[in-house]
């Protein structure tokens, strides 16, 4: 199966107007969504939109609503000129529920063509006011190994930072790695970087039973984490920004024109 587990660490540096740096170790499930149902049966500890050790609901995920992802995926990809018949498999990295609870600050889609080409990267982002917004930018070479992408922030996503800032991705796909970098940056360099990166294992009862252990009450950790390092960059005095109202449209998509 393509799902799978990857375990590894994410990696935040600051560098204007006041250094900052953290590292954690974190463990995220790839799942390809047409593989969710046998997941579903196959696992003990892992179930799909009900209580479990593990579990992935998908109003979790996109317009957040019971419409089936892939046709939610499917109607976002036909805006960049991808063909319902031409569209193969569509994989997300996240953190899966953990005891029902889950914040995922990004969630990364793997928008496929049938001929196995990566086509478009969605960028699912979440802040902690509970808002969300993704960017779709399709992919002009899926050879290039990182993949390089770049888009305008239209998102609030931390009080630190301005609105006027643009990203750049670095994406290893996922395969025996994957691996994640976002640059964010203004007219007088770079703001921020911030990682993930993990190794592959099998998606199995004994590997989550493992994972529940090595990292415990992770999703609820990522939360305390985030509150937990503001408090220390605001210590810093940091100034904070104006949250400005979310965007209109809750997709962003990236043109190769743009």
């Amino acid at each position: 199966m393509d799902s799978a587990l990857y375990t590894g660490r994410v990696f935040h540096q600051r560098f204007r107007p006041r250094p900052h740096k953290l590292v954690y170790r974190v463990f995220w499930t790839l799942f390809d969504i047409d593989e969710l149902e046998t997941l579903h049966t196959k696992l003990r500890f892992f179930s799909l939109n009900r209580f479990n050790l593990f579990s992935f609901h998908a109003r979790d995920h996109l317009a957040l609503s019971d419409e089936p992802l892939r046709a939610q995926m499917e109607r976002m990809l036909g805006q960049i000129g991808l063909q319902s018949a031409n569209i193969g498999s569509i994989r997300v990295l996240c953190m899966p529920r953990l005891l029902g609870y889950v914040f995922n600050p990004i969630s990364v889609w793997f928008c496929h063509k049938r001929d196995g080409a990566l086509a478009a990267i969605l960028y699912e982002v979440a802040n902690t006011f509970g808002e969300r917004h993704s960017y779709l930018i399709p992919v002009e070479d899926a050879a290039q190994n990182p993949i390089h992408q770049s888009c305008e922030k239209g998102f609030y996503v931390s009080p630190f930072l301005d609105m006027n800032l643009l990203y750049d991705f670095d994406v290893s796909p996922p395969d025996e790695r994957v691996a994640v970098t976002v640059r964010a940056r203004d007219a007088d360099g770079p703001m921020i970087v911030a990682s993930l990166s993990g190794a592959r294992q099998t998606l199995t009862d004994t590997r989550l039973f493992k994972a529940f252990f090595s990292y415990p009450l992770l999703t609820i950790k990522v939360v305390v984490a985030i509150h937990w390092e503001a408090l220390f960059i605001w210590l810093k005095k940091t100034g904070l920004r104006t949250r400005p109202p979310a965007p209109l449209h809750p997709v962003t998509i990236v043109r190769k024109d743009t």
